[in-house]
């Protein structure tokens, strides 16, 4: 069915009358409220006012000229304006609009359309419907029609700027008031304006998705009301619990994520998970099934499903959490879906007609259209004509238009003739590229939400992290969504929260816990967790969401690297307490956590700031003392007393010697150092006298035995240890740049 057909069928088509609107004083405003917020409208569809009673704020800039409510066409669609007019996208504003109960009746700038909108009026939120769209066939034309709508703007509000905008779930917020404008349904597309002095926040829909039944809510109360009032709405319209899943105890645990892993090695990796205090554990697709879409078991999964609720199963009784990493809206390029004869449903981004017919042994394919918007990546440029998928070196961008150098019978599908006029089109693969996008507007996504629901549910998986989230066609606002929303629907077992990738606005109710990040290089390491997660963290908060700093692969020391050291953990840990968020460690290899002489004070590292986070023990002064990307600090558990200390790397610690680490600080009036070795063991020398320092172990307890009578020590230089100098700071670092180390072979 076509757009406009379907536009068509849904429209009221009123002929040769006039729309009804009822009669009321002209001028009279229009007046939508609850017991606790009053919206004023003029009776030409502006917005005068949004008033918040309990508090007398009023919540609207004065004065702004954008509509509450608006048709858009991306050209002239009747037949006399399109005389007129010029070929654009055009915003019609609405000119009147009155209101009859429940409902408001809306008319248009030089449209002939009344649309009708039903209230929704309760104590904590007001919504909006688009219930009907009425056309006027007028007489003084015989060509006339009923013309096509492309977007319909069904709220829209200038508001006042406040001290925070959180632009994901749309919501303008300080510590006094939070005014949210927010879809209903995931047909809803939200958006936003940033101007001098307001927000223009809004709500609409495209004909191409849907019109009418479309739903939009605005909800305006105190800051501290706003999440309950959320969540009543949440409720009322049966969307996933985005409220409710953040306020879960569980919501702040951080995880361990695995690779390769089987049956023989999940007691290994649980016994990493419990040393490093984490209480979720979380699989990925790849662990188990060979190819993504069918999901076939590989050969380290003999028994299928029964093997993998093994590995749940120590997982839960281990007291963690199992996890599932999944890909979600595509498929492997060794998946059934793909080889050996591609599914008609995975997407095509391009479009082309044969202008010459081809045999099974073309090498040059003439097509009609340019293939300029064409990829020259390699991997990725593949044309599907039927079910035979082919390969091009290139192609040319003036005509006769053809691709060249094709190599038929790609990926194992079959070489096949092909008429003049047939249409083919470019094969979505992603930028990885190792995926085949699907078409959305198809059943392939469902039954890809089918087979996860059934590993979901048979499995006992209750986390999801929604990776490739951004591997849909346009438009991105709805697709991305629907497609999570398709997995999220299908199984029994839902998940508490998620995490994911592309976020839209109907998504919030869904990766409740928003995103980890790739990963990044040790070198880089910090500048990866400033750059990126810091960010994160402050748009995150903007939204009521926690972020994950993660994922953290897991390197042991190379020859080129250092691998991840403890002030690493140290580091990331102490920015995701700042902004109460958990973090994530991704463990490629079992042989990296064996190998890497620092794990257990890695380790060690992240359960001390994962419990302490956990047991709410920073103040809101430490954690904006945290919040500072440059000042790293260390967390200390002495006695069981936990205690928040800024410290400082030793630049040119024994010489600059490339397996030393030391950092100082400052506790009890004392000059103290934290080093350790980064590759092994060793001694290290320091020209200092016995009387003025004291050697402590990891977990603080004093160590005499390594330090001698005299006026140079040498200690042994492995896990993390602690000197306490009786010395000046200025001191303490002059001795430890002329500090030796010497490592064991």
């Amino acid at each position: 069915m076509s757009r406009f057909t379907s536009l068509f069928l849904s429209i009221l088509c009123v002929l040769a009358v006039t729309t009804r609107l009822v009669a009321q004083p002209v001028g009279q405003d229009v007046v939508i409220e609850n017991d606790e917020v009053r919206l004023t409208l003029t009776a030409d569809g502006k917005a005068r006012g949004l008033l918040h009673k309990p508090t007398g704020q009023e919540c609207l800039v004065q004065g702004s000229s954008a509509p509450v409510f608006a048709l858009t066409e991306y050209r002239p669609y009747d037949p006399e304006n399109m005389l007129t007019y010029v070929a654009k996208t055009t915003t019609f504003p609405a000119n009147k609009v009155v209101r009859e109960g429940d409902s408001l009746f809306v008319n248009f700038d030089r449209l002939d359309y009344t649309a009708v909108i039903a209230l929704n009026i309760t104590p904590h939120y007001i919504g909006f419907t688009l219930a009907r769209l009425d056309y006027t066939l007028e007489d003084i034309s015989q060509f006339k029609r009923v013309t096509e709508i492309d977007e319909f703007t069904l709220l829209q509000l200038p508001v006042k700027k406040r001290s925070t905008f959180g632009e994901w779930l749309n919501v303008v917020w300080d510590d006094e008031i939070a005014v949210n404008v927010l879809g209903t349904d995931p047909y809803t597309k939200v958006d936003s304006q940033v101007r001098d002095d307001h927000i223009l926040l809004s709500a609409g829909m495209e004909s191409i998705i849907k019109l009418l039944g479309v739903g939009a809510a605005l909800i305006t109360t105190t800051k501290d009301n706003f999440l309950d009032y959320l969540a009543v709405l949440e409720h009322d319209f049966n969307l996933p619990p985005g409220v409710d899943s953040r306020r879960l105890d569980e919501y702040g645990y951080s995880y361990y994520e695995m690779r390769g892993l089987t049956k023989e090695n999940i007691d290994e990796h649980i016994a990493y998970a419990k040393m490093g205090g984490f209480k979720m554990m979380v699989l990925y697709w790849k662990d188990f099934a060979t190819s993504l879409g069918h999901f076939p078991w590989k050969k380290e999964y003999p028994n299928g499903m029964a093997d993998l609720q093994e590995v749940t199963r120590k997982i839960r009784e281990a007291g963690i959490i199992p996890g599932f990493h999944i890909h979600f809206n595509k498929a492997t390029r060794n998946d059934k879906y793909v080889t050996p004869v591609p599914d008609a449903r995975l997407n095509l981004t391009e479009i082309f007609t044969l202008s010459q017919p081809i045999d099974e042994a073309s090498t040059e394919i003439y097509v009609e259209e340019s293939p300029h918007n064409c990829t020259m990546e390699r991997n990725r440029r593949i044309l599907k004509i039927n079910t035979e998928l082919i390969e091009y070196e290139g192609f040319t961008v003036t005509r006769p238009y053809k691709f060249t150098g094709c190599k038929r019978g790609h990926l194992n599908s079959t070489p096949r003739s092909a008429e003049k006029g047939a249409k083919f089109g470019l094969l979505d693969v992603d930028t990885s590229p190792q995926y085949v996008r699907f078409d959305q507007r198809t059943t392939i996504q469902d039954e890809m939400a089918e087979r996860l629901a059934n590993i979901i549910d048979e499995a006992g998986f209750d986390f999801l992290y929604f990776d490739g989230g951004e591997d849909v066609h346009p438009p991105y606002w709805y697709y991305g969504s629907k497609a999570q929303l398709d997995i999220y629907n299908a199984p029994k077992r839902k998940p508490l929260f998620s995490e994911g990738a592309l976020k839209t606005h109907f998504g919030w109710h869904i990766l409740t816990r928003a995103n980890a990040y790739d990963t990044f290089k040790p070198e880089r390491f910090r500048a990866g967790v400033r750059k990126y997660m810091l960010n994160g963290a402050r748009y995150m908060a903007e939204n009521f969401t926690a972020v994950n700093f993660g994922w953290n692969i897991y390197q042991a020391p190379t020859e080129t690297s250092n691998g991840y050291q403890p002030d690493m953990y140290e580091f990331v840990c102490s920015r995701g307490a700042a902004w109460d968020s958990p973090i994530s460690l991704m463990v490629v290899s079992l042989d990296d956590m064996d190998n890497h002489p620092r794990t257990e004070d890695n380790l060690r590292v992240m359960k001390k700031w994962e419990e302490a986070r956990l047991a709410g023990l920073f103040t809101d002064e430490q954690k904006e003392m945290l919040k500072d990307p440059f000042q790293e600090h260390i967390l200390l558990n002495v006695n069981g007393n936990h205690e928040l200390l800024p410290y400082e790397r030793v630049e040119n610690f024994a010489n600059n010697h490339p397996d030393g680490s030391a950092f100082l600080f400052t506790r009890n009036g004392k000059t103290w150092v934290v080093f350790w070795h980064q590759r092994g063991d060793g001694k290290l020398t320091l020209p200092v006298s016995h009387k003025v320092i004291k050697l402590y172990d990891r977990d603080m307890k004093l160590e005499r035995k390594h330090v001698k009578r005299g006026e140079v020590q040498t200690l042994p230089i492995d896990n993390r240890r602690f000197i306490e100098f009786d010395l000046p700071e200025s001191e303490v670092i002059e001795l430890l740049k002329r500090a030796e180390i010497v490592t064991t072979p």
